[in-house]
């Protein structure tokens, strides 16, 4: 696991619900990886946003993770960019969607790190 540089993100996994924490500390790992393989997407940033682990690059869009109340734990993308449009065109049908702004779930093993590492990408230079 990626170890926490700032305590106050550290403490915001650890307030989360277990499952929601499992999902979130998988879909994490799932970023930092992804943006080592992309150069142009360093240096990545972990904050909080609006209380959420959020992860910034410097040419990309925040990607947020979080409980969401229609599923058990989320990753968040900006509404007002393509992403999700994109996602869901790329990938019809195969993840449970809030609108432009979330993909839902309910279990770990709902993550498909192609798929979901795909649009983490996209974000990550989302204005490359």
């Amino acid at each position: 696991m990626t170890p926490f540089e700032d305590a106050k993100v550290a403490a915001a996994y650890e307030a989360l619900p277990e499952e929601t924490r499992a999902g979130a500390l998988m879909l994490r790992e799932l970023i930092f990886e992804t943006a080592a393989s992309l150069p142009r997407a360093q240096p990545l940033e972990e904050a909080l946003r609006w209380g959420q682990p959020a992860y910034l690059a410097p040419k990309g869009s925040t990607i947020r993770l979080g409980g969401h109340k229609a599923a058990r734990f989320a990753l968040f993308v900006h509404c007002q960019s393509r992403l999700m449009g994109d996602f869901t065109s790329a990938f019809p049908g195969e993840d449970q969607i809030d609108g432009n702004r979330a993909i839902l779930f309910n279990t770990t093993d709902q993550i498909d790190p192609t798929r979901h590492g795909w649009l983490i990408a996209r974000a990550l230079t989302y204005h490359l």
